[in-house]
């Protein structure tokens, strides 16, 4: 049912020489320790994962035997080969997911016109499509007889996605209110290993959420990539990238007792943002890897865009497999993994040293706690220097620390009623503290580490005073359940932190006002209180306008100092307080051990997670049961939907491949500078009243609060192509100033850049768009190719490119033409109101100089920026959705 793609199971694949077997033959699997070449010992794991997919996908056009040559070689190709990859399966969320399905019912329609069966059209890479964040609710109407919902924006969208879970193969269609995508890849959809057709290869994902990293701490290797990109790995296209460099993170050393997993994570992150590691792959090693638990190396997984890495993986080991043991594997199941991965060495024993590559080493002793403020989160303190630290913020003047607090009056103590009994109040008395998990959530340990210290506290008689303002803001009720499930939920409840919602408090300065007492003490003693919270933000006099000193501290720390009542405390030499009959208990006394926190989260927490969201996917909702879809093999398109909408891809469709078209008498569409974005391309915000898409939307009698965004009309081609280039940043040197224009040279006038391109393409003429430094750079977006492609753009005459960007435009059946070294379109004297005429030869080939004449009579040389024969081979059907369609027929 695949388009057109070799089968791994032929016996002409080039290294059927490599195929094993496992459970008595059952299993078949590409081995490639089979090559009986040292140098796969020597592989970073990571790249052992490419080597693999390079030989099982070996097929002579997209990945060839000199590729998988290449990769095998990578300690010499590395940082200068282009090699291809294709993962297992592509992850959707639903901003990217309609574009890109609505381009395969597209194709469904052109090839059924030409006589093709159009069940034939499916994804040949495993889809995920994830119906999670971005459809925007309007308007619910709730009926209390049968607790219907009825999401009137959405409902367009709902019926696509139910028809493309019934209509495609290789496509899974996750309901709404089941999970984000990020969490859902963690916690569901991954596998580690794959099992199809009787082989069994590594599971590996792109994916179009930013944290479709976090999935490497799983050991499965996977990174995120932009709509067009995953469309044209769905339709068996491969990733071209260059063969990285693999730095590798040695974790050695003994985790204190005290550090909690985001101390852990933003130590690492740190460390590697100061190595200097853009653009590479993080391998973790070395024994310390041993004490992170899961959610930790999926936390610091999710990191990578801080340090600018493209992976940070960390390979399966027996804490791997412990973890899965909590979640939907089976035994069975486990079993062929663990005998898998071991069979093809992609399984590491971190305590054997053996194993060990010889990179950058990261000592875990080295971690020490920290809280950061008081008054900016860069500010940092260890909690061991936190008294003396407090001090000097005394003494400084005034600044991003200090508060200039007289000598004579530093030891001033307030006395006060509360709730018919007398405290005391003095510098460094925490009056605010919240433990807040938004940031925290994807890591349960944190907040079982505040939760176990709490009842550790109880258990001891600590108590918080009752003046401190105290609460409990979990980033979502996942996190109450575990709070729950493990039992520590009453326990944070006894000492004040009670659960007051879910949404952002006290770092925006939702706190409920104070007790007054506290107030007055505070002015009368002109007092530098504090505050101690777990969010993210903690300016001074945000969280409350008399509380000067505010600190960002982990969840467990904030339970501590509101216990002690100051942030002049030192944990090592003073007590936390005193039993009832007058016993110290110091922090080290009731702090909960990383193995106990780990084995609560094995135990009861990942167990209790994974059988609620087992029921919610096999039960779904109420409202996506009740979408209504259509069964048929093609998508009925609504001619009234402003949401989806058949695109133009496919027009003039044949089954011929067309010779090298020519560019005769182009006209410049744009004349564009330097570093012009995707945002410029092809803005993903609020449609603007005057635009070109406002007025289209308007003429279907929608009114401007009806609008919706353009990231919300990607399935609507109509609203895209009007929307591109329509940024009011866009700088046209046409035009002289920043906004959405062109000029439209024939007439001379000044028009929207779609009713210029509309214009030109009416009369038949071609264009191109003249372009400086960088153009394409910023996050891929799915219509920055595919927008230009529909207004006409035939080529693209620039200085550089960004590499990505190239590509798309590639895929779109856009030539990427770069000036030669030290040419600009100034320096060549173009005006950008010549016509341009680009002559094509029958047979093109990567890098290729060509000629271009203007109607002023000068010709100038550019160079084609095809990388490989499978880039011209591509642009010659005019993109890859042509080349597949076409194909077909």
């Amino acid at each position: 049912v695949y388009f057109y793609f070799f089968s791994f199971l032929a016996a002409e694949h080039p290294y059927s020489h490599l195929i094993d077997t496992l459970k008595d033959g059952q299993i078949k699997f590409f081995n490639p320790y089979k090559l009986n070449d040292p140098r796969y010992d020597k592989l970073p794991l990571s790249i052992r994962v490419l080597l693999e997919a390079a030989i099982r996908n070996c097929d002579g056009f997209y990945t060839k035997q000199e590729d998988v040559q290449n990769i095998l070689h990578w300690q010499q190709e590395q940082n200068k080969a282009e090699v291809p990859f294709s993962p297992a399966r592509v992850l959707l969320q639903d901003f990217t997911g309609i574009p890109a399905m609505v381009d395969l019912a597209a194709m469904r329609d052109a090839v059924a016109k030409h006589g093709v069966d159009p069940s034939l059209v499916n994804p040949k890479c495993p889809t995920d499509l994830i119906v999670d964040h971005s459809l925007q609710i309007d308007y619910i109407e709730t009926a209390l007889r049968n607790q219907e919902m009825e999401l009137i924006r959405n409902k367009e969208r709902l019926q696509f996605f139910k028809w493309c879970s019934k209509a495609f193969k290789n496509v899974n269609v996750v309901p709404p209110d089941v999970g984000a995508v990020h969490q859902l890849n963690l916690e569901y959809l991954s596998r580690v290993v794959q099992v199809s057709d009787g082989f069994i290869y590594p599971d590996s994902v792109v994916g179009t959420d930013s944290h479709t990293t976090m999935i490497n701490g799983l050991g499965i290797l996977g990174w995120g990539v932009g709509g067009i990109e995953s469309e044209a790995i769905m339709l068996g296209q491969p990733i071209s990238l260059t063969l990285p460099q693999v730095v590798g993170c040695k974790l050695v050393g003994s985790i204190n007792p005290l550090t909690t997993s985001i101390d852990i994570v933003l130590g690492i992150t740190k460390h590697l943002r100061q190595a200097g590691i853009a653009g590479k792959f993080v391998e973790f090693f070395g024994p310390g890897v041993s004490q992170l638990s899961v959610p930790d190396r999926t936390t610091i997984a999710n990191m990578c865009p801080e340090y600018n890495a493209t992976v940070s993986f960390f390979p399966v080991d027996q804490v791997t497999l412990k973890h899965f043991k909590k979640t939907n594997f089976t035994p069975e199941k486990l079993e062929l993994l663990e005998s898998y991965m071991k069979a093809v060495k992609l399984f590491r024993s971190y305590e054997d040293p053996s194993e060990d590559p010889q990179y950058s080493e990261f000592n875990l002793s080295s971690m020490v706690p920290y809280v950061s403020g008081p008054k900016r989160p860069q500010d940092r303190v260890a909690v061991s220097s936190m008294k003396e630290d407090f001090q000097s913020c005394l003494d400084e003047k005034v600044g991003f620390k200090g508060f200039h607090i007289a000598k004579e009056k530093q030891e001033i103590r307030v006395p006060f009623l509360h709730g018919g009994q007398e405290y005391q109040l003095s510098h460094g008395s925490v009056v605010i503290a919240a433990v807040i998990s938004c940031t925290n959530n994807c890591n349960p340990s944190v907040m079982l580490t505040a939760g176990l210290l709490a009842r550790k506290a109880v258990e001891a008689g600590l108590l918080v005073k009752p003046y401190i303002r105290t609460s409990l803001a979990p980033g979502s009720g996942m996190v109450t359940h575990y709070l729950n499930a493990s039992g520590v939920l009453p326990y944070f409840n006894k000492l004040g932190f009670e659960v007051i919602g879910y949404g952002c408090a006290t770092c925006v300065g939702n706190t409920a006002p104070l007790p007054e007492a506290v107030v007055d003490a505070i002015k009368q003693g002109d007092l530098v209180a504090c505050g101690v919270l777990s969010g993210n933000r903690h300016f001074e006099g945000r969280l409350c306008d008399c509380v000067r000193a505010n600190y960002l501290a982990s969840p467990p720390l904030v339970v501590a100092y509101a216990i002690a009542g100051t942030v002049g405390v030192d944990f090592e030499k003073e007590p936390l307080g005193l039993t009832s009959d007058g016993k110290e208990v110091y922090l080290r006394d009731i702090w909960p051990s990383r193995e106990e926190v780990q084995q609560i989260e094995e135990d009861t927490v990942f167990s209790s997670i994974f059988k609620d969201l087992r029921g919610r996917m096999e039960k779904g909702n109420t409202f996506w049961n009740n979408v209504e879809c259509s069964d048929s093999l093609l998508f009925p398109w609504d001619q009234k939907s402003t949401y989806i909408r058949s695109p133009s891809f496919f027009s003039k469709l044949s089954k011929e491949v067309p010779p090298p078209q020519s560019i005769e008498n182009a006209h410049a569409l744009l004349f564009l500078g330097d570093k012009v974005t995707t945002d410029h391309i092809s803005p993903a915000g609020s449609i603007a009243r005057v635009s070109a898409a406002a007025k289209y939307l308007m003429s279907k009698r929608l009114t401007p609060r009806e609008f919706n965004s353009y990231g919300a009309r990607r399935g609507n081609d109509a609203v895209m192509t009007r929307g591109t280039f329509a940024s009011i940043k866009l700088q046209n040197r046409f035009i002289g100033k920043p906004g959405p224009k062109t000029l439209h040279i024939p007439s001379g006038q000044t028009l929207d850049v779609f009713e210029a391109a509309d214009r030109y393409q009416r009369d038949g003429i071609p264009l191109i768009i003249l372009a400086g430094k960088d153009y394409g750079s910023g996050n891929s977006r799915d219509w920055v190719a595919k927008g230009p492609y529909l207004l006409g753009v035939r080529a693209v005459i620039a200085e550089s490119f960004e590499k990505l960007h190239r590509n798309q435009l590639v895929g779109m059946g856009i030539m990427p033409l770069q000036f030669l070294s030290g040419q600009n379109a100034d320096s060549l004297e173009l005006s950008g109101k010549e016509r341009f005429s680009i002559t094509l030869p029958e047979s093109l080939s990567p890098g290729q100089e060509l000629t271009i004449k203007t109607s002023q009579g000068k010709s100038f040389s550019v160079t084609a920026l095809f990388d490989t024969d499978t880039d011209v081979i591509l642009f010659q059907h005019g993109g890859l959705l042509r080349y597949v369609a076409r194909t077909l027929l």
